[in-house]
């Protein structure tokens, strides 16, 4: 039985939400899921009297924290019921806060990472196995092993990737923004540039797949990356159709680094929405105290 070992975690919870209207959304979501517990355990294949204490557990903790995390209802009842059907959800979670902090750092338009922050083990991307369009181009020195042996896996099947845009610092992101900004407004930068500190590239773990621009998905690159990227630990961070959560529009050769751990952890359970699942991964991280 899966327990509350991991996390206390209760309706307190809501009284110091960080989503606004979040006690609404509670409520909405008891009356969208009602018998949450006797679902749970229909989907795991478990009896249909649930035990008090994985009732307790689903009510004052999944329920609670994929409200928090914005996790969809048909998403929420999947994990749910995958963390009650066995421990294996929880044990790859806290195998992946083992990672470095970095990869599954959630950066976004309403989470920044500070101006000054830049990743101590950057190192200068080498054409190769795949191609580069500049020279002063690097990522840190795990993404450029990753990036070298995806690159190679791809050739193998007649797959060029060529890298456009990797590391920027956030005085590079505020040129590229404000020059977004003066040459195709604010509302249409604000959709496809991060501002400063926002950028998942001041990460040092992300790489833009050229020819960066919407021509991109039409390419065999891009097949290839969709097909076999996540073995490799990368995973595409502004899928289309997903504005509304990303906050970006869809760039279908922006791709991050998060590990191989991650990349098959957002797809098995989060149908391989990253930003699902990095706030799912923060909102935990607060509930336990990380």
């Amino acid at each position: 039985m899966i327990t509350l070992v991991f996390i206390s975690c209760t309706r307190t919870n809501i009284q110091n939400s960080s989503v606004p209207q979040a006690r609404g959304l509670l409520e909405e979501a008891e009356d969208q899921l009602p018998d949450l517990a006797e679902t749970i355990s229909r989907l795991s294949g478990g009896a249909a009297v649930v035990d008090l204490d994985r009732a307790a557990f689903v009510e004052d903790f999944w329920l609670w924290i994929f409200i928090e995390a914005g996790v969809p209802e048909r998403l929420a009842r999947q994990v749910a019921a995958s963390a009650l059907e066995s421990p294996a959800f929880i044990m790859e979670l806290l195998s992946i806060l083992q990672q470095d902090p970095y990869t599954y750092l959630l950066v976004d338009k309403q989470r920044p990472i500070p101006l000054d922050y830049e990743p101590g083990d950057l190192v200068p991307l080498r054409a190769g196995a795949y191609r580069i369009t500049r020279n002063d181009l690097s990522l840190r020195a795990f993404a450029v092993d990753a990036l070298q042996e995806m690159a190679a896996a791809a050739a193998a099947d007649g797959i060029v990737l060529t890298v456009g845009s990797a590391y920027r610092s956030a005085p590079r992101q505020a040129e590229i923004y404000n020059w977004q900004v003066n040459t195709y407004g604010r509302e249409a930068a604000d959709r496809q540039s991060a501002w400063p500190g926002h950028s998942q590239h001041q990460l040092g773990t992300v790489v833009d797949f050229s020819p960066v621009e919407d021509a991109f998905a039409q390419t065999p690159a891009s097949g290839w990356l969709v097909r076999n990227a996540s073995r490799f630990g990368w995973s595409l961070s502004y899928p289309d159709g997903y504005e509304e959560i990303t906050g970006y529009r869809w760039e279908s050769w922006h791709y991050r680094y998060v590990g191989r751990e991650l990349a098959a952890f957002i797809d098995e359970y989060f149908d391989g929405i990253q930003q699902y699942a990095l706030q799912f991964i923060k909102v935990w991280q607060e509930s336990a105290g990380g």
